[in-house]
Parts: structure tokens; sequence; C-alpha cells
């Protein structure tokens, strides 16, 4: 266990924002993580857990209390035959894309979609990550928590995460920290069937065609790097949470209203995207709207609407709102907060941001 004070939280997150920690601690094992998180809850001090910071936006003046940066690894094979697949628990400090190379080169199908998505697999659970017609929510078996209410470790079967589209139990409370996550992968040569369009077009395949685990992967980082999705420090698009925005789940009366606002400000030929939602609701695209709403690639570089330059959406992307190299929480902020109240202006969505903002809101 590494403990500092005063340390620069920008450099742990990839928006790189933010001030400093009163005081940092890093853990490197479950035991160390487990009496960190104890000691802090036994003082009353304030908490943040940092996993891969990934999808942290953490404001200009800090954090005022303890930041307990999760460095714990593992990746462990507890089992493994023809019915059941593999079952794999990883620590939750293991880098995520390092998880699902592992996966890839070991037969273990069923998170190779997942490719290229930076941060830590203990956050996974956490916004039920998913991308390419895959979420972890078809794979997980077990998260197993410290919880800080009872003092005590608490696993739960899938069933009782709650996993819903880029939501969980975990992220609707702080009660609950995660240690490890327990996969149960199938296992196969080949890659779950391809859900996206996109994907199945650099593969020159059908949607739901099965490739080879390899070829999936490499096809999904090809098209997260056309957007600017996998981390690169020479690459400002990927100075950003990724997608700052969810795509908006409406109910079928609000996805009518929507359908009548676009054409009033596009014409009639033109419909929002539609998808089927969770529990019947109806799923568009935010990106979408956000370019219709007129916040193109770029958005925020020519400094429109008195914003600093300092912050824009990506050039390849309008889901991503990024750092340019100098921006502070409050340049990020301030573009975020533009592209929403447009898009609501636009077309009454309210977006709704992806990250989890610290010391501030949207």
């Amino acid at each position: 266990m590494v403990e500092e004070f005063g340390a620069a939280l920008a450099p742990l997150t990839t928006m790189r924002v933010g001030g400093p920690a009163q005081r940092l601690v890093t853990v490197t094992t479950t035991d160390e993580l487990v009496d960190a998180v104890r000691e802090v809850d036994d003082a009353g001090e304030p908490v943040l857990i940092v996993g891969g910071g990934s999808n942290l936006v953490v404001s200009d003046a800090g954090f005022p209390g303890t930041v307990i940066r999760v460095a714990t690894t593992g990746v462990t094979r507890e089992s493994q035959d023809a019915c059941g697949g593999a079952f794999v628990r990883v620590a939750a400090g293991e880098v995520w894309d390092g998880v699902v190379d592992q996966a890839v080169a070991q037969g273990w199908s069923g998170i190779e979609a997942l490719s290229g998505i930076p941060g830590s697999a203990g956050a996974t659970p956490v916004q039920n990550v998913g991308a390419y017609g895959q979420e972890v929510a078809q794979t997980i078996a077990q998260v197993r928590t410290w919880d800080r209410e009872t003092q005590s470790v608490r696993t739960f079967a899938a069933a009782d995460c709650a996993f819903a589209y880029r939501h969980s139990l975990f992220k609707s409370t702080t009660r609950y920290v995660v240690l490890d996550v327990a996969f149960q992968l199938p296992l196969a040569d080949l890659s779950q069937p391809i859900a996206y369009a996109d994907l199945a077009a650099g593969l020159d395949v059908e949607l739901g065609a099965r490739v080879p685990l390899a070829d999936a992967r490499e096809a999904v980082l090809a098209q997260r790097r056309k957007r600017g999705m996998v981390l690169d420090a020479a690459d400002h698009d990927t100075w950003s949470c990724g997608s700052f925005f969810t795509n908006p789940l409406l109910s079928e009366s609000a996805f009518a209203r929507l359908v009548e606002r676009v054409a009033e400000r596009l014409g009639p030929e033109v419909t929002p995207p539609r998808y089927a939602g969770d529990g019947g609701s109806v799923k568009t695209s935010a990106a979408w709207l956000i370019d219709k709403a007129g916040f193109t690639k770029g958005y925020g570089a020519a400094r429109e609407a008195g914003l600093s330059g300092r912050a824009c959406l990506s050039t390849k992307h309008t889901l991503a709102v990024t750092n340019r190299g100098t921006a502070t929480a409050a340049d990020i902020l301030a573009l975020a907060r533009a592209v929403r109240d447009g898009v609501r202006a636009a077309f009454g969505v309210v977006l709704v941001n992806e990250p989890v903002l610290i010391g501030h809101d949207l």
C-alpha cells in the first residue's frame, strides 16, 4: 500500500482533468483494498474509489478526502469444461482490455466485442459495460464486493445485480466496493454472433455470422480506432471518457413526440433511429441527436457560444467530449452542458451523462 498527499488526480483519468486528492492510497491486493476502505469508513472521511479512471470527471478543486486507487491484479481460471465453459475470476484492478486479450488467446468467447474499452475490470459490472452487441451482463456469473454497511464480503449472483442498459445495482449506491468479478465464458474458437452492422461490414460477413475470435477482436479495435475510442496519448480525440452521453430510452409516446420534433426541424422524410430498449422502451441514438441538433464533430474548437476551445467534441465521433490538451474540468462540463441543452431545445430529449462527475453537476 502506497500513501501520498496532494497527489494529482488528472493523470489517473482518461479525460486528464481534475484537481488533487487530499490523500491518495494505492492498493495492490484485495486485503489492502478492504483495509483501506474500512479505515476511511471508520474515520468517517469521504472516499473515492478509482480504477482505470475512464469514466470519471473530477472537479478542478480535486477531492477533499481519501482516493483509493485500485491496482489489484489476477486473472484466475477456477474451472473449465466443455459444457460450462471457463469460470474465470478477475481482480477489480485488472486492465479490462488485457482481460479481453487473454480471453481471446485462451479460446474464451463472449467478451471479444468489448475489446479496446478502457478502464478496469471492477468497473465493468457497475456500468454494465457494453459495445457492438455485447455487454458484460451476458457473461458475468458473480460479483464479489466489500459491503461498507455490514463491513463484510458479499457476493452477488448475476441475477441479483439488477443489470440494465449501462446500469446496475452497484451504480445506484456507494455501499458496495467491487473486489473481483467472475465470468462464465463459453469455450469456442469462434466469436458470438456478430450483432452490429458496421462490425459485420468490416468483417465482410452477414449479421449473425461467427468469425474467429482474433478476427472479431481486431475488427472491433479497428471500429473503435476510427471513432477515437482506443487510448492513444498522442491523439487528443482519445482524451475523453468515451461516450459522454447514454443513448436515450423513451416510452412509445415520448418517441412519437420526438418523431414529430424531428419532422418539424428536419423535414418529414427524416426519422430518428429506433431500437428495442429495456422493459419495452424505445432506444434512440444520442450521437444522431447531437449531430442533428447542430453539434457536429469538432464542435467547440472554434470557441462557439463562448466556449474556451480547450475542450471540443471528438473530430471522429460526436458522442465523445474531449480534452484538447489543456482543458479544465470546467471546460469539459461547459461543453457537455451546451450539447445537452441544445439537444433538449431542438428535440425535447434530455441526454444523461455516462461518466461519474465528482465535485460538480451537469
